[in-house]
């Protein structure tokens, strides 16, 4: 099981000895993998590792609590497939799945995933099925407290899986036990037993209602009575719940249907006797993603055609067609089964079920964002023969970035649809283990040529709220400033400038300025292409949360940056600008390398500039540092970083340290859950732009 990095709650460092490789895969792995529901949506995705020590190791998270599932993969070359595997000192956990471990994070919002210590019991059930003449097995939980002598028998719920899919996985991925036991203990459904079956079976009613059901009434204090008998199940196990439904109407009075289809006629005399005999019929699915979404669409109209009464709990937004999704769906049902439910409509936050179609190939510029935040990449055909495609981008916990499989398409294209919150993003393929750029997004980022960016509106997280596009007339301009540099040569080098909505050059009084910096092997262009800068500002600017101010952004490469700044680049700012050279209106803030350049000139030339920013942070004061110059001269000393992900960390901790020793004044910012990214230092900025010039 993955251990917690560094003691750091939620984020996991996943590890697998080199020596496991070979006897495990036949192979020697050059490039080795976890891979699990790590992405958007609890889509599965890659997440490359390191060899240090004899161990391949990858650092994750923070992950959301609820359950993860995960495998190893090694692959010779990135052109050859890869071949999953099993830590071997990991138990198998997933009996269709034997590659597959699980892991399962506690917190907010998982309490009826986690375990119950007053929870019900699991135990095999043997029958002999008149179809296969065999003996076969199904799960079976027994509610806490089951009496087996109890007058009232109890009520019963029967389960089939998917195609390809254990019955067993109700248990092992599904966490029925977690759920059932903690709606049954706290009350929010009747206590009832779970029959879990083996739905691999040519005749799918003989299985249950002439095999499985008289065994399992037999050996246990169940009910004989329709109006006690459940049944649902996913996919496959869906569409035979509907085929029992129709062919014995009278043996369950409750159908659930799991990201299902039935596309068998009904007449309208069985639709009549279903509606007589049937006391809820229910449907659920994921999101578009779900490959049975418009099965379900379809579902519905076949059973409104048909005048058969159902329920629709409509489509997940969060989920697809994963075991996330059907969690929730048996959290759902088992609430509403042998009880009356408070209502009989969606849960709160789906959506109304409509046919879903994706653009035609081709369609550009990609990706397609749909109005629910559901994006899909597509490439060219140009990679019709590589044996594997990935999006690498910022989709990962916190901004990581894994590498999210793409599916090959007939015509030789290669995609992939996944939700993804409100916020920007950047990403490039990978194909092979080589970068490519998306061609048909007209996006580029000047310092990484194969990245390209996009953005997903909505005021759901912070990102989102601050890097959504405000109206065109409450926008701030963004201009380019030509300066000449101190580097070698002294060449004509650019900046962007963002000037507020309103901006008057002639105004008596100068605006304040703010100096924001970039980062190593990044340039003056960053901020603006994937830090989305200049989108945080005119939000900012539109609450009213900050003061009218310009806002220069620089190239800080190759240069002793205290004095290109105080002697070329605040020069031509006060030259082409309205803004002030006061000390007391100047900031100068950056990120990385740029919290160097910050932190450096305010050891060189303190009191230049009142407010000083450093994100992901590092260089502490020299010897010769005059403390009481930077505590007089400095009103916001404000550092930030990223967790224990971030490779500035222990940096960042080393000069708060020092900062403390010196008796430097300054406010150390809570950390920001992520690596060294771009979600961390966006931010960082929404943070700091509200704290400038008000002091």
């Amino acid at each position: 099981m993955p251990a917690n990095a560094g003691g750091v709650d939620d984020v996991y460092r996943f590890t697998v000895p080199n020596s496991a490789i070979q006897p495990a895969t036949g192979i020697t792995g050059s490039v080795v993998a976890v891979e699990g529901n790590f992405a958007p949506g609890k889509t599965w995705t890659t997440l490359n590792m390191g060899l240090s020590g004899g161990n391949w190791t990858s650092t994750l998270g923070p992950l959301e609590p609820g359950l993860y599932y995960y495998q190893y993969s090694a692959r010779p070359a990135w052109n050859q497939d890869a071949i999953a595997f099993r830590n071997p000192a990991s138990p198998q956990e997933v009996t269709s799945k034997p590659t597959w471990s699980t892991l399962f994070v506690d917190g907010p919002g998982a309490e009826w995933l986690a375990d119950n210590p007053h929870g019900g019991a699991l135990q095999d059930l043997t029958y002999r099925s008149k179809v296969t003449e065999t003996d076969r097995s199904a799960l079976v939980w027994t509610p806490p407290g089951y009496d087996a002598n109890r007058a009232e028998p109890y009520p019963v719920l029967y389960l089939l899986p998917d195609e390809g899919q254990s019955y067993r996985e109700w248990v092992e991925l599904g966490r029925l036990k977690q759920i059932l036991d903690n709606l049954t203990v706290d009350g929010d459904a009747e206590p009832m037993v779970v029959v879990m079956a083996d739905g691999e079976s040519a005749d799918i009613r003989g299985e249950v209602v002439k095999s499985l059901v008289p065994t399992a009434e037999k050996a246990l204090n169940i009910s004989r009575a329709a109006e006690d008998h459940a049944i649902a199940g996913i996919g496959r196990g869906a569409a035979q719940a509907f085929s029992i439904l129709a062919k014995s109407t009278k043996e369950f009075a409750n159908v659930g249907s799991f990201s299902g289809e039935f596309d068998e006629p009904i007449s309208k005399g069985k639709a009549k006797q279903i509606n007589a005999e049937t006391d809820m019929i229910r449907l659920y699915v994921g999101n578009v993603t779900d490959p049975s979404y418009n099965s379900t669409v379809d579902l519905t109209g076949t059973l409104g055609a048909a005048g058969i009464e159902f329920q629709s709990d409509g489509s997940d937004p969060e989920t697809g067609g994963t075991w996330d999704t059907w969690q929730k769906n048996l959290h759902d049902f088992a609430q509403r089964v042998f009880q009356t439910p408070a209502d009989i409509g969606p849960s709160e936050g789906h959506l109304a079920l409509e046919p879903h179609s994706l653009p035609a190939p081709g369609t550009t510029p990609t990706p397609w964002i749909d109005e629910n935040g559901v994006v899909t990449f597509e490439t060219g055909p140009e990679f019709a023969n590589a044996n594997n495609v990935t999006v690498w981008g910022n989709f990962g916990p916190a901004g990581s970035w894994p590498r999210t499989p793409m599916t090959k398409q007939p015509d030789g294209r290669w995609r992939l649809t996944m939700p993804v919150e409100a916020g920007s993003y950047y990403y490039k393929f990978v194909v092979e283990g080589s970068d490519r750029k998306d061609t048909t997004n007209p996006t580029t980022v000047l310092s990484e040529p194969n990245w390209s960016t996009f953005q997903v509106p909505g005021d759901d997280t912070l990102r989102g709220e601050y890097t959504t596009p405000v109206a065109p007339a409450s926008r701030g301009k963004v201009e380019v400033m030509e300066y000449t540099s101190s580097a070698s040569g002294n060449p004509t080098r650019q900046a962007y400038v963002w000037t507020p909505p309103g901006y008057d050059p002639d105004r008596a009084e100068a605006y304040p300025v703010f100096y924001l910096q970039h980062g190593g092997g990044q340039t003056w262009t960053d901020w603006i292409e994937v830090g989305f800068a200049a989108q945080i500002l005119d939000n900012h600017y539109l609450k009213g949360d900050i003061v009218p101010m310009v806002v220069v952004m620089a190239n800080g490469n190759g240069v002793n940056f205290p004095n290109e700044i105080t002697q070329r680049i605040t020069v031509a700012a006060e030259a082409q600008y309205n803004v002030s050279s006061a000390p007391e209106d100047r900031a100068l803030a950056g990120l990385s390398m740029g919290s160097q350049a910050a932190l450096s000139t305010l050891y060189t030339f303190p009191g230049q500039f009142a407010y000083i920013g450093a994100m992901s942070a590092f260089t502490n004061p020299p010897a010769n540092a005059n403390v009481a110059a930077i505590n007089e001269g400095t009103k916001l000393l404000r550092i930030y970083s990223g967790d224990i992900q971030d490779f500035t960390y222990p940096n960042t901790l080393s000069l708060i340290s020092a900062l403390n020793t010196r008796g430097i004044d300054h406010e150390f910012a809570p950390i920001i859950p992520g690596p060294h990214s771009w979600d961390v230092w966006q931010k960082a900025l929404i943070d700091l732009l509200p704290r400038l010039f008000k002091g």
